[in-house]
């Protein structure tokens, strides 16, 4: 399950060494779906001091369940209505993923910001409409690929750009779960009507490859990918089997177009894998090694010696403590990551767009990359990426 006036600041620190998020007063949301992380978006709206205006779920119980468990001023009869409302400034789309592209669309066309989970599209074309279609209109559409707000994240692109780890040769990683490892586990996402041809690449595959991209500064410009399908066939709500269509594992090579070469493996059957999303980036002087699970730290290993680099606000890069929101010691994580990604967001729509907020232009280009994976495991073979 992948889990995507403005303050000028996500957070401010003050004299006692707190971080305290700032408020955005004006930032006024409606949120169409219902479900987990949609409830994710709802506490990232109130935490930057913005208001969730109103919430649509699939039907009205579900819409006033929401509507009271997210804080929000009211239940909306349907989509429609979170979208013709003139209170409502941004719309959060936390839907099943074959709507995005049509709710995208009708929300720009209603003169709304957009800030849509990913994939933005089930397909290339799909989202190069919404990128073209919010540039034509003006507003602000974001990816929520909110695992580029972790702190660490930041310290380890600051190092990467700062030449410490000296030019980039080697990238690796996964993303790993276990949700659907037994043949009862099942989701609307495993239906590729309802989630797309790709799912566990589409899901999850594409949070790795974006902290791939946003981290080494390299684009990827190959794939060559396998794909299994580990259980052939799930046991759905009613108790009827269904046939799967949709890959459980993907594993690919790459080539970045700064010549580093890099290997990833993503699945959601590795059984006590809860969501371990590791990314390792090794240079000529140095590795980075980052886990979303351990979001606290940041191992760097040199020749000489290794050191864990802890979330300090006393030591950070100015870009990773922007993001910094507790003192040293207080953990802090994936809430939090989402807190920054609509502070950032809320920053856009007043005008002033923050490094490394992940917009709908970033949406279609992991819409590339899984296109050519999806292309690489049908013809067994290297695939540009377009």
């Amino acid at each position: 399950m992948g889990f995507d006036g403005a303050a000028s600041e996500p957070q401010q620190v003050g004299a006692d060494g707190v971080s305290a998020t700032t408020t955005n007063p004006g930032y006024r949301a409606g949120i169409i779906g219902a479900g987990l992380i949609a409830g994710v978006h709802a506490r990232a709206i109130r935490s930057t001091g913005g208001v969730v205006a109103a919430v649509a779920g699939a039907d009205a119980e579900q819409s006033e369940r929401a509507a009271r468990e997210m804080g929000a001023l009211r239940a909306a009869v349907d989509a429609q209505d979170v979208l013709a409302d003139p209170d409502v400034e941004v719309v959060h789309i936390c839907t099943p993923n074959y709507l995005h592209v049509p709710f995208a669309l009708a929300a720009i066309a209603a003169g709304k910001h957009v800030v849509c989970e990913k994939p933005l599209a089930m397909d290339v074309a799909g989202a190069e409409q919404v990128v073209a279609a919010a540039a034509a209109a003006g507003v602000t559409g974001v990816v929520p690929f909110a695992y580029r707000f972790h702190p660490m994240v930041r310290e380890a692109r600051e190092l990467v750009r700062s030449g410490r780890t000296g030019p980039i040769h080697l990238v690796h990683g996964s993303y790993l779960q276990d949700w659907l490892l037994n043949t009862t586990d099942t989701n609307w996402r495993v239906d590729p009507q309802l989630g797309g041809r790709m799912r566990a690449f589409s899901d999850i595959g594409t949070h790795l490859c974006d902290l791939i991209e946003f981290t080494s500064g390299q684009r990827i410009v190959r794939v060559l990918a396998s794909s299994k399908i580990a259980n052939p066939r799930r046991v759905a709500a009613d108790g009827s089997t269904e046939v799967v269509r949709t890959e459980d594992i993907v594993t690919f090579q790459f080539e970045l177009d700064q010549g580093a070469l890099g290997a990833a493996v993503v699945s959601q059957v590795s059984a006590g894998r809860k969501n371990r999303l590791f990314l390792e980036v090794s240079g000529s002087r140095s590795t980075l090694a980052f886990d979303q699970e351990l979001p606290e730290l940041l191992w760097e290993g040199r020749r000489e010696t290794s050191q864990l680099r802890v979330r300090d606000p006393q030591t950070l890069s100015a870009a990773a403590l922007r993001y910094s929101r507790l003192p040293a010691g207080h953990a802090q994580g994936y809430q939090e990551c989402f807190d920054s990604l609509v502070a950032d967001t809320a920053s856009a729509v007043a005008g002033t767009v923050r490094d490394g907020l992940p917009t709908f232009v970033d949406g279609l280009r992991m819409a590339r990359v899984t296109d050519a994976v999806e292309r690489s495991v049908a013809t067994r073979s290297w695939v540009e990426v377009g």
